[in-house]
């Protein structure tokens, strides 16, 4: 490295510490001493080691960076405004309602890669990157910069053992080790060579330096860009908030901006400490490294087709899920699916088999799974993942910054509620409806046959504004509609009615089996009642369901094989909670056991005898 592009390099990070210092300052709020440790990084990572145009963002070479600690936001924020993207004025308003700068990077900053700030997801964002470029034969290189408090999440090893087993070796990891925490010490401290043991364990190369020494830093980054075979890691033992001796590597001051008050002084010090980089004043030699015009493309996706089902067809819609996405697969070159090492149960083979090289196994670590989805998803891949819905559970803090970032993760839980039989409590999803109709801009959709599980696929595969979420059904069911038959998103379906109704039975997915076998009884004691198949649980069909109200003497039993509390039921009371009517809801409300469907429907009162007593209460 040239001298100049030295102390040019160090000017960039003397900016980056002095804007985070002025940025949070006038905010009253955010991390300046976690911007001041990763300075020098940030500002090496990108005037010497990126290859891209700041001003072409969606040029797919571009190479990309990922700020994993998000709370350091203020350093992503400045190095664009040295890029000429943002002005001075911009850095003011940073953490402002009307501002795109947010406290922790989102989609509304339009250089985001990915919305992060929960820790331990970057890694995993930036494994789907490159994951995503090996499948485009594209050569570009990813960036992540973590901080060494996230290393102690275990998503982060997840997704180095990801990186590991596919050989991503353009995926760079620039760990920001100041060792001071939130609160207390970090788990290695500055024991670096320990922490370089650790990722060489998972097989990755792995580079130690001094993260203030920027000669160090840039041969750190060249180096890593000559390994192949292996991802790579830098460890850059750094120094919390430095720059301004009066907090260097202080615990306390995490989080913690100075006051105005204080703010001269300060970057008085800094100026003091730094006083080349801060009067360097020589014209910037800097230039974007690819300038060919191309841009990410989104791919026109054709018509879903019909489905070719036969009535009274026997089929579980978790088979119908992975028959539907192999058609996905066809008709758009950019559906991608991921599966959690069950693809044999959620018949995600059945797409691997058609197109292995758009299939990602991502084993046993759902967390990595959903992160890995939303990096492919920045690279205009359209993503579906499986596993049992059960499992989701461990990855809703992924799935809720997947929200967060408004990636189009398309999600499929199989195997859910107690219909699953023998296998037990520990493998039925129960919670995943109120999980996922809890995610803002997502939709839940619950089929109960083949037909409505292969049309809201096709709904799935186009939906772009969230999460979309399939609950299918390990039990085989047969199917009930004709293939021509249409399912709007936000619909349902009126199955059986009649102008004598004294109810309305509402369910979704297996229930709905079970309705329809009390509605039969029922009726041959010649009491009427219609019933409503709620395959979309949100958003909800409130048109059809006040409609209801008025035309079933305003009498409602809901019945659901999932827990009462944030499901289908709770999701009717709301939409109708200003109606006078009388809603029994009959949900999973104990602890299920191993037993078959049958027994267990009856045992949590949601097989076709319960909702018959459940009716004939309400009369």
């Amino acid at each position: 490295m040239m001298h100049n592009e030295e102390l040019f390099l160090k000017h960039i990070a003397y900016e980056l510490r002095r804007w985070s210092i002025m940025m949070t300052t006038r905010a009253g709020s955010g991390h300046p001493t976690s911007c001041m440790s990763a300075a020098d990084l940030v500002a090496a990572i990108f005037f010497h080691a990126m290859q891209f145009d700041p001003h072409n963002y969606e040029n797919p070479d571009n190479d990309r960076f990922i700020l994993s600690k998000g709370h350091a936001s203020p350093l992503l924020y400045a190095i664009w405004k040295e890029l000429g993207v943002l002005t001075d004025k911009d850095l003011l308003t940073y953490r402002e309602v009307n501002s795109v700068l947010e406290g922790h990077p989102t989609h509304r900053f339009a250089y985001t890669e990915a919305a992060t700030g929960s820790l331990g997801m970057g890694l995993s964002v930036g494994a789907g990157i490159e994951l995503s470029a090996r499948l485009d034969e594209r050569d570009f290189y990813t960036y992540v910069l973590l901080g060494d408090s996230e290393i102690a999440e275990g998503s982060v090893w997840e997704a180095v053992e990801i990186a590991a087993h596919y050989a991503l070796d353009h995926l760079i990891a620039v760990v920001d080790c100041n060792n001071l925490g939130q609160s207390t010490v970090t788990m290695d401290d500055y024991q670096l060579e320990r922490l370089a043991e650790k990722f060489k364990a998972f097989g990755w190369h792995t580079i130690i330096v001094n993260g203030h020494d920027m000669q160090d830093i840039v041969n750190a980054l060249d180096t890593a860009r000559s390994y192949t075979k292996k991802p790579t890691v830098i460890i850059a033992k750094t120094v919390k908030g430095y720059g301004v001796a009066s907090i260097e590597g202080k615990q306390g001051y995490h989080g913690k901006p100075f006051k105005p008050q204080e703010l001269d002084a300060v970057l008085t010090q800094l100026a003091e400490r730094f006083p080349d980089a801060a009067h360097y004043n020589a014209p910037c030699e800097w230039q974007p490294k690819k300038t060919d015009g191309q841009t990410r493309k989104t791919e026109k996706i054709n018509a879903f087709p019909e489905p070719h089902y036969k009535k009274d067809e026997m089929i579980a819609t978790r088979k119908a899920y992975g028959q539907a996405l192999t058609i996905a697969g066809e008709i758009a070159q950019n559906v991608v699916s991921l599966d959690a090492e069950v693809k044999n149960s959620t018949y995600a083979d059945l797409f691997e088999k058609a197109f292995p090289k758009r299939f990602f196994q991502c084993f046993i670590a759902e967390q990595n799974m959903v992160s890995m989805a939303v990096g492919m998803s920045a690279c205009s891949k359209i993503p579906f993942i499986s596993t049992f819905a059960a499992f989701l559970t461990r990855a809703h803090d992924q799935l809720r910054m997947a929200a967060v970032g408004q990636s189009p993760l398309r999600v499929c839980g199989s195997h859910a509620g107690v219909s699953i039989g023998q296998d037990g409590p520990s493998q039925m999803g129960l919670e995943d409806i109120a999980m996922m109709r809890a995610l803002p801009e997502s939709i839940v959709l619950y089929p109960c046959d083949a037909v409505s599980t292969h049309s809201l696929l096709g709904k799935m595969l186009v939906y772009k504004k969230g999460i979309s979420y399939l609950r299918t059904t390990r039990m085989a069911t047969p199917v009930i509609y004709d293939n021509s038959e249409e399912f709007p998103i936000g619909g349902c379906k009126i199955l059986r009615t009649s102008k004598h109704d004294v109810a309305c039975i509402i369910a979704a997915g297996i229930t709905l089996h079970e309705a329809l076998r009390a509605y039969e009884r029922l009726r041959s004691e010649n009491i009427h009642v219609a019933v409503v198949d709620l395959y979309s649980i949100k958003p909800l069909d409130e048109h059809a369901l006040h409609w209801l109200v008025e035309n079933t003497q305003r009498r409602f039993v809901t019945v659901e094989d999932h827990y009462l509390q944030g499901g289908l039921g709770e999701a009717v009371c709301y939409a109708v909670r200003n109606e006078d009517v009388k809603i029994s809801c009959l949900a999973v409300t104990e602890l299920p056991r191993s037993g078959n469907p049958e027994e267990l429907l009856a045992m949590a009162h949601i097989d076709a005898d319960a909702i018959i007593r459940a009716v004939k209460e309400t009369l």
